[in-house]
């Protein structure tokens, strides 16, 4: 992969540039991976919410409230981003807010959901802003043929931090455990190796990434202006007719993949039975199984091309879906997790650098805005959809589950008609949207 990375950047870019892009996603990857796929989840449910039908309801609840804060200002802070060229101040205020909400998550004690709730949704919409703001990035690094396998650095990098951070945690968990503590004595230590690992690790980011977008003058009425701009980016879509159609393919899709990211421990814990250490332990292999996806496909996506890549890892969510769905012993479930892994590795970076090929040059940070605006749209449709089946079935999470197979058909459907080579086209024919 060294050999070929200088062929694949732009003019300019240099090495350590792109290392220190992809070590954001080295650093925030033990947030999601702690806070809402390993741990935090799964003890908000059991823990605060007492196991009640409704936990996971709520759980969904809080993080839909976020993803429908980071839909609204999203497109807002892209647009401001592109006209100030503001794109490294913003990713370092929301770094900030994402450790300082993952820090206070350690303060709710059993029973307090709705403060547990709101610290929830606070962190996570930090976390998002800054994943909508470290992808805008990309095209400026990654030259448009090579924009899945620099994706892919990213994407596998990021799942290493994940391991990082999972390995720490399993440490401090079984010392806690072994001396006789539960969760409420683990969990906050936990959340501190969480959010001091983000911030270390982050700093190669802010140190050598440089921020390449001009400054614009800003009129006056910006903020009327700035929806009004992203009002005619989804006005105008029948000039990107391909993007936009793949961006209502990634909220369906990413739906049923966000749902399994929020509720994996979750289900583990409900459904198979596992406790926090094995929950961590399979968490931590599923990591090692998505830093493969992610490095693998990001060199494949190239070759076979983003469409042909997505629509293969969308079967193998399908299968993953069959596969827990049956599973009552650990070894059905363990395999399971590790098809999500793998898929999940390369679908999300797969999906990125699709979005990033089929965006025009002058607005990738409005389209990137739009792109997290789809994926946090599903963030809200998929958790809230699953938690809810889980309530109505009286705490049931298997026939929920089968509701994620749905989202993954509905998106390889919308798959097959986008045309990449005219939605590529489209986007380098069409300068200006305006």
């Amino acid at each position: 992969m060294a050999s070929n990375r200088a062929g694949a950047l732009n003019p300019g870019v240099k090495k350590r540039e792109v290392w220190a892009w992809a070590m954001y996603d080295f650093a925030n990857s033990g947030y999601t991976t702690v806070v809402i796929t390993a741990v935090y989840n799964a003890f908000f449910v059991a823990v605060i919410a007492g196991n009640a039908a409704w936990a996971s309801f709520a759980w969904s609840a809080a993080l839909a409230v976020s993803y429908a804060a980071i839909m609204v200002t999203g497109p807002l802070l892209g647009a401001y981003a592109d006209q100030h060229g503001a794109k490294k101040k913003l990713l370092l205020v929301s770094t900030l807010g994402c450790v300082v909400g993952t820090l206070l998550l350690a303060w709710p004690a059993p029973g307090q959901v709705a403060l547990a709730m709101g610290l929830i949704a606070l962190s996570n919409f930090f976390f998002g802003t800054g994943e909508n703001l470290i992808a805008a990035f990309l095209p400026e690094l990654a030259r448009g043929r090579a924009m899945g396998r620099v994706s892919g650095w990213g994407w596998g990098l990021g799942y290493f931090g994940g391991l990082l951070v999972l390995a720490l945690a399993l440490a401090y968990v079984s010392q806690v455990q072994a001396a006789g503590g539960g969760a409420e004595a683990f969990v906050p230590g936990v959340l501190f190796i969480t959010a001091g690992l983000f911030m270390l690790c982050a700093l190669p980011t802010f140190l050598f990434l440089q921020e390449r977008t001009q400054p614009r003058p800003l009129a006056a009425g910006f903020v009327r202006d700035a929806f009004r701009q992203v009002a005619g980016s989804l006005g105008h879509a029948r000039h990107y007719r391909d993007l936009f159609r793949f961006l209502i393919c990634i909220v369906f899709y990413q739906a049923g993949i966000q749902a399994v990211i929020a509720l994996a421990a979750i289900y583990a814990q409900q459904a198979m039975h596992f406790d926090t250490k094995q929950t961590i332990q399979l968490v931590l292999v599923v990591n090692v199984t998505a830093a493969i996806g992610a490095l693998i496909f990001g060199h494949v996506q190239d070759r076979i091309g983003h469409k042909r890549a997505i629509g293969f890892t969308l079967i193998g969510w399908l299968f993953m879906v069959a596969l827990a769905y049956t599973a009552t012993e650990p070894i059905r479930f363990w395999l399971a997790a590790n098809i999500a892994g793998f898929c999940l590795g390369a679908s999300q970076s797969a999906g990125r650098a699709f979005v990033g090929y089929l965006s025009p040059a002058a607005y990738r940070a409005e389209f990137f805005g739009l792109w997290g605006l789809a994926v946090k749209l599903s963030s809200i449709l998929g958790p809230i959809t699953y938690g809810a089946a889980v309530w109505v079935t009286g705490g049931q999470h298997r026939p929920a589950m089968l509701s994620l197979g749905v989202f993954f058909l509905i998106g390889l459907a919308l798959l097959w008609g986008v045309d990449v080579e005219r939605g590529r086209r489209t986007a380098l024919r069409r300068r200006s949207m305006r």
